[in-house]
């Protein structure tokens, strides 16, 4: 019944709720472009980065469930998310400005440690606020705007290396330290993170809980820890059906996906420019290209974003899903056929339509089976379950590049492709009209 009394928003103040979500995507865009290059750059071998890359679904792994339980039961005259979402800002900015001053291996691999605790202690409420403020009928619209975000924040992130090298911005190399043209990117992402998560701020007023909400803020004096652990426990026992089908969806697609942001850069810097090594000729080129083609990937997403509600009046959510997962697995089993440029970005328009879907479906299911005052808490959970798969496949990753992939990234990008196949295929499993 609570959801009757929520009004209905515009599409402006639903587009300031999820504003703050696009620095944070600014944020992780620059670490999916540049993250495999830094390590490489500071001395890592190709076939460590998948272990190298764990803090991303470790620390998430962690921190979102925690931040969901602990916002669930917070309110004061910050409001509910606000504050989360804000601490984990300031936290990242100050990560991402130090990221590519990193004179050794080690202290980027601890700033990345940070740095992802930090996105995924502000990411999480951002989800849970589009749930909390809108009406279930606006939820779809909600998710689909802070998909747009994604797909802008990281669209901008990408094509900032290639702006910058226009603009004349050093990308001079010597193969052990970060070019100019990196650190300069960096630096800009600190003022999106923070400008973008101050205007939500000052744009959105939380709605006051209910009072059977404030009862539940109030807690049984067990303590906030004792609490949370409760908390997490009984959810977890008494999580919707739905969300244990979610689940082996996406085991297959973030097994898949981690491996795109590892490879993809060190792919096009192979194949389309014949620099396998930071010390090639090329290298630093081929891997700022990565900016495009993940470009290309967004700016299909952010029109694919806009396209999911419509369809979803007229499909079930699940079909939607599915399909688009088998077009993403497509597009990366195609990158096989030819080793260009061009084929590359052509295979990344199919990619975006996958990661449309995933970034957006499983989230609009989730609010529309869960109860109101766990919102927060089942959405760290699902974000849990993108963390897991992660792990999962850095660490076989680690363990079969070299024997059964051959050392070769395009051989990476196909086994994700598989994955997402696979993916695509189990959404006949979800609950919905055929």
């Amino acid at each position: 019944m609570e959801n009757n009394r929520k009004p209905t928003l515009s599409f402006w103040q639903i587009w300031n709720i999820s504003f703050g979500f696009f620095g944070i995507q600014y944020g992780f865009g620059l670490q999916q472009a540049n993250l495999s290059p830094i390590f490489r750059y500071l001395g890592a071998d190709e076939h460590q980065l998948p272990i190298l890359w764990l803090a991303g679904p470790i620390t998430g792994l962690i921190v979102q469930p925690i931040i969901g339980a602990l916002s669930d039961k917070t309110w004061n005259r910050f409001g509910r998310r606000k504050p989360f979402f804000m601490m984990g800002a300031i936290v990242g900015s100050v990560a991402v400005l130090c990221m590519p001053y990193s004179p050794y291996l080690w202290v980027a691999v601890g700033l990345f440690w940070i740095l992802d605790a930090a996105m995924n202690t502000a990411m999480e409420p951002y989800r849970a606020l589009v749930a909390d403020q809108l009406p279930k009928h606006q939820h779809s619209l909600g998710f689909s705007i802070q998909t747009f975000m994604i797909a802008f924040g990281q669209i901008l992130a990408g094509l900032m290396p290639l702006t910058l090298l226009y603009l004349g911005v050093s990308d001079q190399v010597n193969g052990s330290s970060v070019p100019e043209i990196v650190k300069v990117s960096f630096v800009i992402g600190v003022f999106a993170i923070l400008g973008t998560a101050i205007w939500t701020w000052f744009t959105t007023d939380e709605h006051p809980p209910s009072i059977a909400q404030l009862e539940s803020i109030r807690g049984d004096g067990r303590g906030i820890i004792a609490s949370v652990a409760s908390d997490l426990s009984m959810a977890l026992k008494h999580m919707p059906k739905e969300l244990w089908k979610l689940w082996w969806i996406k085991l297959f697609s973030w097994i898949a996906m981690p491996i795109m942001w590892q490879y993809l850069a060190l792919s096009i810097a192979r194949h389309a420019f014949s620099a396998p090594t930071p010390e090639s000729e090329g290298f630093v080129e081929g891997t700022a290209w990565v900016g495009t083609a993940l470009t290309v990937m967004n700016l299909t997403t952010l029109f694919v974003s806009f396209c999911i509600p419509k369809l979803s009046r007229v499909a079930s959510l699940k079909s939607i899903y599915g399909y688009c997962l088998l077009i993403g697995g497509i597009g990366f089993v195609s990158m096989l056929l030819f080793p260009s440029l061009e084929w590359t970005l052509i295979c990344m328009v199919l990619v975006g339509i996958g990661w449309a879907a995933i970034v957006s479906v499983p989230f609009m299911i989730t609010a529309s089976v869960v109860p109101e005052n766990q919102m927060g808490i089942y959405m760290g959970i699902l974000n849990a379950f993108i963390c897991v798969p992660q792990i999962i496949s850095m660490i076989l990753l680690f363990f079969i590049y070299e024997p059964l992939l051959v050392g070769d990234p395009r051989n990476a990008l196909a086994l994700a492709g598989v994955c997402l196949l696979i993916a695509g295929s189990l959404c006949s499993k979800l609950e919905g009209k055929k």
